[in-house]
Order: structure tokens, then sequence, then C-alpha cells
């Protein structure tokens, strides 16, 4: 097993102070969004097994059995199926939507055959692989996620007062649900932007005015409708962002993100595990570029309640958050003091991040390929490479990072 050095990105949205706060370091004042802990080529993590850091994509190439397992590379090919994240969200981040496999597959394909570069600010696909999701909250952690049932949407939207809106909320009523949500988010996102303004002006005002009202239906989602629209003024987003349900996690609750399920994380702390794409259709509460009609296409139009999901006990202690994907599974320990070790023996690779307290790990027999002890304190991961021994103990939270089996 080895330290894994990670980098921190700073994307404009991200907290100043979450990622500090979990690390034990002091704040500089910038935003620090996510922290990423895997062989991702955009900022892969770094370990050293004694002749100096190297990164974890490189080694991973150098011999991609020895490090994921003969079964991992036979299944995902000669690389880490996944990215693991920290994830602090200080503003609202773009509401988005992600492919399916093959909607990726032929998108990569169409935009490489017309040599649209892989850097253009207004391209889709950046690889040819799919991006479902799951994010687990460390603190109360505030998104939109899936379509409300359009006569809900109407509903809400109707209350707003803003004459503008009224169409909109006919549509949504007058149609069956995949055709009303489509037409509705088809009309707002190809509405004039400057046109459209004025009318997202006043939903946010009114939307700031109904979340202060005691008694308000839908009091909680207007709050996080005006406090996006704080961030984006004026932006069309806000109204594609009101065919969203908002939801509220708590501490260790989570929501699985499939493909064409429109979504944003809109503040808090969390823990996000992701197959290894980074591949974005962008929906709206963001400058950067929207393609519409490649949107309309990936996006699933079905209306459906937020599924929050909370972890199964395991064997050995282990509370593991179901998905239906393969290319990750996360898991978490709780170990109290005086906790017996767990083993964590795994035939594939496994990345350890320790979140509160401090955990020991140990490996008998390591044979130079890294550390026999190790201690991880929060903010603090390790990478486990397949086949490899290794023991838990200690007292404090460490999630569990690996492959479905």
């Amino acid at each position: 097993m080895n330290r894994l050095r990670n980098t921190v990105r700073p994307y404009a949205w991200g907290s100043t102070t979450a990622i500090p706060a979990l690390l034990g370091t002091e704040p500089t004042g910038e935003p620090q969004a996510e922290l990423w802990m895997g062989a991702h080529p955009g900022a892969p993590s770094l370990l050293d097994r004694g002749a100096g850091p190297v990164a974890l994509d490189a080694l991973i190439d150098a011999d991609p059995v020895a490090e994921l397992g003969e079964a991992a590379v036979k299944r995902f090919g000669p690389r880490l199926p996944f990215l693991f994240k920290v994830l602090a969200a200080g503003s609202p981040l773009s509401v988005q939507v992600h492919p399916d496999l093959a909607q990726a597959k032929a998108g990569f394909a169409d935009e490489e055959s017309r040599g649209v570069p892989i850097d253009a600010p207004h391209r889709n696909y950046k690889d040819a692989n799919h991006k479902p999701e799951m994010l687990v909250a460390l603190s109360p952690f505030d998104g939109l996620c899936g379509f409300r049932r359009p006569t809900e949407a109407a509903d809400l939207i109707d209350a707003l007062g803003v004459g503008a809106l009224v169409p909109y909320a006919d549509i949504l009523r007058a149609h069956p649900e995949d055709r009303a949500l489509r037409e509705v988010l088809a009309a707002v996102l190809g509405a004039d932007p400057a046109e459209m303004a004025a009318t997202v002006h006043a939903a946010a005002e009114a939307a700031a005015r109904l979340a202060a009202t005691p008694g308000t239906r839908y009091a909680a989602d207007y709050a996080a409708y005006a406090k996006a629209a704080h961030h984006f003024p004026g932006d069309r987003g806000l109204v594609a962002a009101m065919l969203l349900s908002y939801v509220r996690l708590q501490p260790g609750e989570a929501l699985y993100l499939g493909a064409g399920v429109p979504h944003a994380y809109l503040d808090g702390l969390g823990v996000e595990i992701m197959a290894n794409s980074d591949n974005v259709l962008r929906c709206g509460l963001t400058p950067k570029h929207i393609d519409v009609p490649e949107l309309l296409r990936v996006v699933r139009f079905e209306a459906d309640a937020p599924a929050v999901l909370r972890p199964e006990a395991g064997p050995d202690g282990e509370e593991v958050y179901a998905a239906p994907i393969d290319e990750f599974r996360l898991s978490r320990y709780v170990l109290a003091p005086g906790s017996a070790p767990r083993t964590l023996d795994r035939d594939a690779p496994q990345i350890l991040l320790c979140t509160d307290g401090e955990i020991r790990l140990r490996t008998p027999d390591t044979e130079g390929a890294g550390d026999d002890e190790l201690a991880l304190r929060a903010g603090e991961s390790c990478w486990i490479r397949a086949g490899e021994h290794t023991e838990l103990s200690g007292e404090g939270t460490v999630f569990r990072a690996t492959v479905a089996a």
C-alpha cells in the first residue's frame, strides 16, 4: 500500500474552507473545489515506492495486471475505471447531465471525425466513456436531482406569480410527462438569453420572497433556487432548474446519478466516485457552452423523485452503498475504539480515504511494493494494489473505493 499525494482543483464554485478543514490546513482564501484521488490524466495521484514520486497512471501503465489485477484489466482495460474525489461546493455547479455508454462512444467518434479539438470550449465529448456517479454527504448537502412531476413543477412555477412563466406551466399541465418536460426545457434553453433575463430576475425575487414566507409550500426549494440565482443572475438555467427536485442529504446519505438524469450540486461537502470520464452536457447556471440539440438527445425526460441511499450493512462491519454499475463500488467502515481489525483482501485495486479520526493499515508482506504499516488521518488516502492482504484498524471513518466483484 502507498500513501497518495493528491491534487486540489480550484474551480470557481468551490468552498474556500471545507477541504482545508478536512485536511487540517489553513485556507488560502481561494476556492478549493475537488480533491482528486486516482489515475485520471488530468490530475493523477502521486505515490512513492522508494525511487521518488510517481504518477499513479504511469505506474498502472507500466504493469496494469500487477496494479489492477487480471480480472479488472480483462473487464475494463489497462486503466483504473473510476475516479474518487472529495467535493466541496460553496456555490452551485452547473445543471448538467451525462451520456450513457453508447451515446458517449457515438458522440466522441463524431467529434473526432469532424476534427473538433479536444480542448475546444464547444466540445461535448472528451472521451468515449459514460459517467455514472455517486455522492455521499459528509456534511448537510444540497442538490437538485431528476425531474419533478410536470404538474408539481407547474404548481411551483405558478406560485411565483410571474406572468411570463405562465405558458410554461400551461405546457406542463397539458401534455404527457415526457413531452411536457421536453417542450419546456427546449423552450427555456432556446429562448434569447437577454430577453429571458428580466423573467429570470422576477422569478428569483419571487422565489426569495416565498422562501421567507412562513407556511409556504416548497419553501426550502425556493430558497435553493434563490441562492442559485444569486450566483447566476439572469441565467435562464434557473427556470430549467425549477423543473428539478430539490434534495438535502444528511451526513452518510447518498445519491446515485445514472445516465440522462439532470442534476446540480448546490452546497456542501461530500465524497464522490464516478466512472473515469469527463463527459458533461450542461443545461444552465453556467457561462459555459450549452449544446441544446445534443442535450435534448441525451436527457431522460422521466419524472422521478430523488432516491436517497443509505449504506447497507455487509460482513465484517463494511457498509456498502449499492449502485447498478461495475466500474466502481463504494463502501465505508466506521471503527469504534477497540474494534477488531478488518481484512480488506480484494483481487482488485482499492483507494482508502480517511474522513475522520485515525485509521491504521497493515500489510504483512509488501515485497518492496510499498509500506507495510501506514496511518491515515482525516483527508489522507492510500492506494492498495490488487491482491494485497491488508488489515484495517483504529478509530474513525474510512471510505473504500474499488470495482464491483
